[in-house]
């Protein structure tokens, strides 16, 4: 059907507010789509990461702010079978809810980061940050959406520190973390933390079985000062954003919806205009055209809006979503909206499947049409 592009380019700009309303109406809806996906990939990514790292929380705790395991417990952990380090790490965070805007601060030992995060300065330097107790790190999407840089000030609350690097990750979730040095962040006033921490984040060897190492944490610290919960990493940021998992499966029918006001949006400018050019058609058929010719050209037509309209959306969302940064965030863990070429793929076949459906039922009217009735309608 390539050699019938000029004609049905030609057809479409003979309309061409229809067309522009209809390519417009379908972008909106691929652009929704697009962060709908998104935020279910970030999710994804989130929940499933690597079950080699567990989370030894307070037990019966949910925010940060509540959960105080003493920071020798590392020692104990590090002597049982199955484990290769130890990393405690103490957690500030602005805002326990689910908000747009989560600062969270990672209070770990300086020499420790470099060996659990896979990081890259683009800004600053390791030894500033070593070298200085107040200084920090910040995350490349943090420091982007709050307009932070390399040597200032910055506060959250009672927590200030001298940004010393700007980092980026592998994972983008990352990225929107600030990390300094353990002893400050208990030491801050208010907090007054010292000889706890938040969690210890324990690296296991590749032999270990994740769930036998964690019931064997508990069980080991059971008896002691502070009872534990462990988990993989996964399981506990899902545990950590359960009720904001809740929501975003809801935005599972936002996606839905979406593509069914495009499949019907795209089947009611192809049916007018399959009604206004009834005559063509008939023309076309007496030409020698088959009725299975007919179908495949208005069914074109129709995948031809789909596809731009889907492009148009496609490259709306990942250039709103590359330079935004926007990530949301409960309880000190962050999911981030981050575009990626699985969400493109995704979302460009989305775009070609609904056009198709679209396009049946215009189509098969069109092929349908009994060509002496379409040539005494049209003349």
């Amino acid at each position: 059907m390539f050699k019938f592009a000029p004609y049905l380019l030609k057809t479409l700009w003979r309309h061409r507010t229809r067309t522009l309303l209809t390519v417009s109406g379908s972008a909106v809806a691929l652009f929704v789509f697009c962060f709908v996906l998104t935020v279910q990939q970030g999710l994804e990514q989130l929940t499933k990461q690597d079950d080699s790292v567990l989370v030894v929380f307070q037990a019966n705790k949910f925010c940060p702010a509540t959960s105080h395991l003493p920071q020798d417990y590392d020692r104990i952990i590090g002597e049982m079978q199955g484990v290769r380090d130890v990393v405690p790490i103490q957690v500030f965070t602005n805002n326990c809810r689910a908000s747009l805007d989560v600062v969270v601060f990672y209070g770990t030992l300086a020499d420790k980061i470099r060996q659990v995060r896979d990081f890259t300065l683009v800004g600053g330097s390791w030894s500033a940050f070593e070298g200085h107790q107040d200084a920090a790190i910040v995350g490349q999407t943090l420091a982007s959406r709050r307009g932070i840089q390399v040597g200032d000030k910055f506060s959250v609350g009672d927590v200030t520190v001298a940004v010393a690097g700007i980092f980026t990750s592998e994972n983008r979730a990352e990225e929107d973390y600030v990390y300094c040095h353990l002893d400050f962040l208990q030491r801050t006033r208010g907090l007054d933390l010292v000889g706890t921490v938040t969690q210890q984040e324990v690296w296991l060897d590749e032999s270990a079985d994740p769930e036998q190492v964690a019931a064997a944490i508990d069980a080991k610290l059971k008896s002691g000062q502070i009872e534990t919960d462990t988990r993989t990493k996964g399981a506990f940021q899902a545990s950590s954003l359960a009720d904001l998992i809740h929501l975003i499966d809801l935005s599972h029918y936002l996606g839905w919806a979406c593509l069914f006001l495009m499949a019907v949006l795209l089947g009611t400018t192809t049916i007018m205009t399959v009604e206004d050019r009834i005559g063509e058609h008939a023309v076309l058929q007496t030409l020698g055209f088959s009725t299975l010719r007919v179908f495949r050209l208005v069914m074109s037509e129709t995948v031809l809006l789909s596809v731009i309209g889907g492009c148009v959306g496609i490259a709306m969302a990942a250039l709103v979503l590359s330079q935004a940064g926007i990530s949301v965030g409960a309880e000190a863990v962050t999911i981030a909206f981050e575009p990626s070429w699985n969400m493109v793929v995704t979302a460009a076949v989305t775009s070609v499947v609904i056009g198709l459906i679209a396009g049946i039922a215009p189509a098969a009217h069109a092929a349908r049409a009994d060509i002496v009735t379409a040539l005494r309608f049209s003349g």
